[in-house]
């Protein structure tokens, strides 16, 4: 059983293109309309937009919240709240019943420009990217009345996961119309902060059982696995998860990865893809330009290779991205993000 279901995530993944391209998640837009053509025209795995600049409801942590009845969005922050029993008793029965969670328009009105977008398509994507904030940040971020995430009360988190979970499913359902195959990722830039002093206690293994029943949930759920993290972090822990992509802030910590050589090489050869964000998306955008950045993702190749892990890995598992979502820059540069993207892109594969 456990050899067919690693045949089957080996069969998801090898759906990629080499040097294929995708995003994180948010861009700077207010107009839904505009991030979608943004997306559609400057990668090759589509994924929807978040636009926090949009509202707070499309933030990180409180796009997700609707259907958790103990949390509700307040102005610009989210609150925990004593749950009406009918809102209780819903919740519990979607989880037992295994429904999904929706997001709706108001919390996400790039998901539904880009369903539309999608529905007036000829034909079906080959991939289409979804995404939800990890569960560490999740329960991490959500404070209650005495500003303790809710992460360290035991059952909120488990029934945070539960939320999350309907998320996922909900998402892999919408998309699933309109590709053959769908790659979700998990957010978790929390990771990067595991083991220092504003998170002791949080158990190392307790995290990882988590971030793993996630990962491998979205597999039971017909998609492919994703965790993206957007800091320095112990990339033994994220690979020990067992994703089928790892995203990380290649720009930034390329060299990083080299620390790793049995564990990297561990991931490939089970069919794993490393997405390198290898364009930046903070104020370092408005510097950069393609061959600084070909240099650097070139370094990157080269350090793996001498550690050990083969050339040939390296260049054919491998996707492109932006080191972390967009939303944070300013529109042009934004766009300059995505055009560089592409010009790397097709620096190895053509255009």
């Amino acid at each position: 059983m456990i050899e067919t279901f690693h045949l089957l995530r080996v069969l998801l993944v090898t759906m990629f293109q080499s040097f294929n391209t995708t995003g994180i998640g948010s861009l700077p837009h207010l107009d839904a309309k505009e991030a979608c053509r943004v997306v559609l025209d400057s990668v090759d795995i589509p994924f929807w937009p978040q636009l926090p600049h949009r509202s707070f409801k499309e933030s990180m942590a409180p796009q997700y919240t609707e259907g958790f009845p103990f949390v509700k969005v307040q102005g610009e922050s989210v609150v925990v709240v004593k749950p009406e029993e009918s809102a209780l008793n819903e919740f519990y029965e979607a989880i037992a019943e295994k429904r999904g969670f929706p997001i709706s328009e108001e919390f996400s009105a790039g998901f539904y420009a880009f369903i539309n977008m999608l529905q007036q398509r000829n034909s079906k994507l080959d991939v289409v990217k979804g995404h939800i904030t990890g569960p560490l940040t999740f329960a991490l971020s959500v404070t209650d009345e005495q500003k303790r995430p809710i992460y360290f009360n035991d059952e909120l988190r488990d029934l945070s996961i539960e939320l999350l979970k309907g998320k996922i499913r909900w998402q892999i359902e919408e998309l699933s119309k309109y590709a053959d195959k769908v790659l979700m990722f998990i957010d978790e830039p929390i990771m990067s902060a595991l083991g220092t002093s504003t998170y002791l206690g949080v158990s190392t293994e307790d995290a990882l059982n988590i971030i793993r029943d996630i990962l491998e949930y979205i597999n039971e759920c017909g998609a492919i696995s994703a965790i993206h993290c957007c800091g320095k972090a112990d990339w033994s822990f994220a690979l020990s998860a067992k994703p089928d992509v790892f995203n990380f802030d290649a720009f930034s910590f390329a060299d990083t990865l080299g620390l790793y050589p049995q564990e990297i090489t561990s991931f490939m050869n089970n069919g794993g893809y490393i997405a390198w964000g290898i364009v930046p998306t903070t104020d370092d955008i408005r510097d950069a330009d393609y061959d600084g950045l070909k240099s650097r993702l070139e370094s990157g190749f080269s350090t793996l290779q001498k550690a050990g892990v083969p050339d040939a890995s390296i260049r054919k598992q491998v996707l492109l991205s932006p080191s972390c979502g967009t939303g944070s820059l300013e529109v042009k540069d934004a766009l300059k993000a995505f055009s560089l993207l592409k010009k790397l892109r097709n620096s190895y594969v053509g255009g």
